[in-house]
């Protein structure tokens, strides 16, 4: 572990609840994803493809632009991800219905599966975790991580989350 006062130039924290905070954040997320980090280095994938695969089973029928819309990329950010994961089988592509232009995503059988297998690992660490923070903290978890969102785009999230979108 790198040891940050021997360094000169670490100064005193000015906002030690928010720092705190904050390393907890980056710590707890490392600790998160690393989970599915683990799983995913053994079929040669990482997180980025986590991440698209998480969103198109959660939300069948999603379109490449609302895709890099909720990852905030761009096509060339996603389009090496999205063809690995399709020319491997664990995602289709089909022409829209209204719009034959666009493209919409789903994730195949297997596609769904490694999903479930990467959420049900995640899920024990959520439920380890708000276990230690006394489940009647959950929905004041809940909240902050809501807040954490971008005000202009918090009630699009949640209600996708909530399965709305």
């Amino acid at each position: 572990m790198v040891d940050l006062k021997k360094c000169s130039a670490h100064q005193p924290d000015s906002e030690p609840l928010a720092l705190d905070l904050i390393e907890r954040m980056f710590f707890g997320y490392r600790d998160f994803v690393g989970v599915a980090d683990e799983l995913l280095a053994t079929i040669g994938y990482g997180r980025a493809h986590h991440r698209v695969l998480h969103f198109v089973d959660r939300n069948p029928g999603l379109t490449v632009g609302d895709l890099l819309g909720i990852l905030k990329v761009t096509k060339q950010g996603v389009a090496r991800v999205l063809k690995t994961l399709v020319d491997d089988g664990f995602i289709t592509v089909r022409q829209g219905v209204a719009d034959r232009r666009e493209k919409c995503l789903a994730t195949t059988a297997k596609g769904h599966d490694l999903a479930r297998t990467i959420t049900a690992i995640q899920t024990e660490k959520i439920h380890a975790a708000l276990e230690a923070a006394g489940p009647a903290n959950r929905d004041a978890i809940a909240m902050f991580l809501a807040a954490l969102v971008d005000e202009d785009e918090r009630a699009d999230v949640l209600s996708r989350i909530a399965g709305g979108v």
